[in-house]
């Protein structure tokens, strides 16, 4: 799609990882969104955060639909989106921020926020550079399901590299806003291990998230471990409680056992806890990422 925008960031994925036509997109997001398990979706607090799978549709838009029918009711509040992916193609130093003023999706263009980037900007570990964001997937799958849901928001979107937990949860802190702001990491779990190994290290991975633990994660449990680290990070100082919605794997929704990539989806909630002890609930428990 050619960008109608001076300064805009086009799609790079439509018509691979996602639909690239208007109405086949939004029937696409429709129906993942009517088909998503609720049965996990905590019954009270405020949701603050989302932890969701960015594989293409046809893999992970089943797990991703669960984290995103957690804002059925919220849709109102949101005015900003606060959104932190892995590097996948062009290395990074820190956190990247773009300087293209909207990123265009088949359902149109999200208006970055540029007051809140200017405010990130002043952190060491963020820099402006629109090269990680060209090609990068992570975070552009995760634009139709929220315009989808939230029509009209603001979008400060940040591209993770090498950077720690630390460096991260001070951006989301510095962003961290009220009712209005909904902060999401775009993540898949492990990758291309067999069935069963995959489902053992994605159960220990969304034991430390529901644990509040970024120790407890390794280098094989997500692609995204440093911005969901961040997360907890954030999320234990904050006093967060955490469920994870729902959690499967490439076999599961469309693809071989032989080798999958495990999908997790988890939401973060101010306010009261959730029915559970402890800091949350686990669920029970491809191409890819």
């Amino acid at each position: 799609m050619r960008s109608v925008h001076a300064s805009a960031r086009p799609p790079a994925v439509a018509g691979n990882f996602y639909a690239a036509s208007r109405d086949r997109l939004s029937a696409d997001v429709s129906g993942l969104l009517a088909s998503a398990r609720t049965e996990r979706l905590p019954p009270d607090g405020d949701l603050k955060a989302l932890i969701v799978p960015h594989a293409g549709y046809v893999y992970s838009g089943p797990v991703a639909a669960s984290a995103y029918a957690a804002l059925r009711g919220s849709e109102t509040r949101i005015e900003r989106v606060v959104l932190f992916g892995p590097a996948h193609h062009v290395p990074v130093r820190g956190l990247a921020a773009p300087a293209a003023d909207v990123f265009e999706t088949p359902l149109g263009a999200v208006t970055i926020d540029r007051a809140a980037l200017r405010r990130a900007e002043a952190l060491a570990q963020v820099v402006i550079d629109d090269r990680p964001h060209a090609p990068e997937h992570s975070l552009e799958v995760q634009l139709p399901f929220l315009q989808y849901l939230l029509g009209s928001f603001q979008l400060a979107p940040f591209v993770v590299g090498d950077a720690s937990a630390e460096e991260v949860a001070e951006v989301m802190e510095l962003l961290w806003g009220g009712p209005e702001t909904l902060i999401v990491v775009s993540s898949d779990l492990s990758h291309y291990y067999d069935d069963a190994t995959a489902r053992r290290l994605d159960a220990a991975t969304s034991r430390a998230i529901v644990s509040l633990d970024p120790g407890g994660l390794g280098p094989e449990s997500a692609c995204g471990r440093v911005p969901i680290g961040g997360l907890l990070v954030a999320a234990r100082r904050r006093g967060l409680h955490v469920d994870a919605l729902d959690i499967r794997n490439s076999g599961d929704t469309a693809g071989p056992r032989d080798q999958v990539v495990g999908y997790g989806s988890y939401a973060f909630r101010e306010g009261a806890r959730s029915g559970a002890a402890g800091p949350g609930r686990e669920a029970s428990g491809a191409e890819q990422s």
